[in-house]
């Protein structure tokens, strides 16, 4: 435990992390004068910790943008690399002049609760405590550098934008003796192979058999970077070790129609169950579930004539409605399954697996030789906010489903005086942590109220049993079938009009974007 012997007066306004969801925070409260603390040299979360030479942005510029800052070259229909992305977000810092309140090389290591003095209890529920309360309540330990001097920070209100992924890895677990500790090869998860620079990964993955943990978006990326560092004489195959396969899809086009007429607009997210919802309307989702099937397998047939998902064994066993409603859903490289059929991407599936000498065996008793094995096997977010959160509030994390209960996505009911953006999933997360934090911004100004503790937690409860009629994989927390409604709850909020076209036919049958969310002067004051 850090001592706070070197306390330093502060602002009001703390934000943990400079990614996208700290940078949107940070030009919402930048009334406040907010400190921004930021491990890295940088901004970019993610986008800098966390990718490789091939990684991309998944979608178009114009569905990852935020709503005052569009990109020079909006128009441009190639997805971005990282390095694109990274070169808009500190376009975005520049332009409002966010860079002074970061401190870069700053890691939060430690927080906490002064409160009242008193020692908070989880049936202390009824109102939300005032989110500025006019004194200190939260305190803030801070090392500068790997080895630098900790100092201590106060707070009235905390923002935590650290993000679900990176800095702490999941690592399976092994059997005494059947771990990477009697590999002898190396083993190293995602997060460290992109530290590597272009040179150390060629050297790393070239003239080796490569075996690639997962199936989900790191992975495949992975599996692709190994195969072209193999062309050639000398090259060796990569084999992806899959447990769970998910939908991939090779564009955002189905049989000639646009994808968000499926799941993005009004009209299609109305066939969808959402919190709060009437008697009828839930007995109109249960009638028009039917259609919904109808939707879901004609997008499947669409990927399964398109990508050879089938010939390899990589089909699912649900359907692509559950992948996009847990946010699973990925776009597949165009050259993937080109290397694949050349045989320099191979698949095996297992449900177990473990390690010997040479590489790794699996359940089946069949075994695999590989020099590298890459752990593609996703992050653990939860693990990474209870560094930050101190006890109590830590036991109460997720309570009461093991799922963080954040009402409209932001707020913990028990926990006061902090904030959390970029936890709540979407189909576009840019746009909805820019909204939450447009949403917040005028929370802490006093625009409007939260309703109580109890009522907070129903709220999230209800999100959670639509989240669980649409996927088994509801704990990853994803709003996509009913982020319009998500958008609407939070413009109600703050006073504003939720719906943002120009017409009907628009508001019906058009996707939403942070575009439609841009502020006119009326509403900014």
């Amino acid at each position: 435990m850090a001592s706070n012997d070197k306390l330093t007066s502060s602002s009001r306004v703390a934000i943990i992390g400079a990614g996208v969801s700290g940078l949107a925070a940070a030009k919402h409260l930048v009334h406040h004068n907010p400190i921004v603390f930021e491990a890295s040299d940088s901004v970019g979360g993610v986008w800098k910790s966390c990718t490789y030479e091939t990684t991309k942005l998944q979608s178009t510029r114009v569905d990852y943008e935020f709503s005052d800052f569009p990109w020079t070259n909006r128009d441009d229909t190639t997805f971005p690399s990282y390095v694109e992305i990274l070169d808009y977000l500190e376009s975005y810092a520049k332009h409002f002049d966010l860079l002074k309140f970061i401190k870069f090389g700053s890691k939060v290591i430690e927080v906490r609760y002064t409160g009242n003095g008193g020692e908070p209890l989880m049936v202390d529920l009824g109102a939300y405590s005032n989110l500025l309360p006019g004194k200190p309540v939260w305190e803030v330990a801070v090392q500068n550098g790997d080895a630098g001097d900790i100092q201590w920070y106060s707070f009235e209100f905390v923002v935590v934008c650290t993000g679900k992924y990176g800095d702490v890895p999941r690592i399976p677990t092994f059997p005494e003796k059947k771990g990477p500790e009697i590999f002898k090869g190396k083993v190293m998860h995602s997060m460290d192979y992109c530290k590597l620079d272009k040179e150390e990964a060629s050297h790393l993955l070239r003239g080796k058999k490569v075996a690639v943990i997962g199936f989900k978006k790191s992975a495949i990326d992975l599996a692709l970077e190994s195969s072209l560092a193999n062309q050639g004489e000398g090259g060796q195959a990569c084999t992806m070790v899959v447990r769970t396969t998910h939908w991939v899809v090779p564009h955002y086009w189905v049989w000639g129609l646009p994808f968000f007429l499926f799941y993005s607009t009004r009209a299609s997210q109305f066939l969808h169950d959402r919190p709060n919802q009437s008697f009828i309307r839930t007995l109109f989702c249960l009638i028009f579930s039917l259609l919904r099937a109808v939707v879901s397998k004609f997008i499947e047939s669409y990927v399964k004539w398109k990508l050879p998902l089938e010939k390899y064994g990589l089909k699912p066993d649900h359907s692509f409605e559950e992948d996009y409603a847990s946010c699973q859903m990925a776009i597949m490289p165009e050259n993937f399954f080109e290397e694949a059929d050349k045989g320099m991407i191979r698949f095996k599936k297992t449900s177990k697996w473990c390690f010997y000498d040479q590489g790794i065996e699996f359940e089946d008793g069949t075994t695999l030789e590989a020099d590298v094995v890459i752990l593609a096997t996703g992050y653990d977010g939860k693990k990474k906010l209870k560094a930050i959160v101190p006890e109590p509030f830590r036991s109460w994390l997720e309570f009461p489903c093991g799922v963080i209960p954040l009402y409209r996505g932001t707020i913990h009911p028990l926990i006061p005086n902090m904030g959390f953006v970029g936890y709540v999933q979407s189909n576009s997360n840019l746009h909805t942590s820019e909204l939450r934090t447009l949403w917040l911004s005028r929370l802490v100004d006093g625009k409007f109220k939260l309703p109580s503790k109890e009522k907070m937690l129903d709220q999230f409860s209800k999100e959670m049993d639509v989240m669980r009629r649409s996927s088994r994989y509801y704990k990853r927390h994803c709003i996509s079938t009913f982020s319009i409604q998500h958008a609407d709850d939070l413009c109600n909020d703050m006073g504003l009009n939720p719906r943002r076209k120009s017409n009907l036919f628009l508001e019906a049958f058009s996707p939403y974007g942070s575009q439609d969310y841009r502020l006119n002067q009326e509403e900014i004051n």
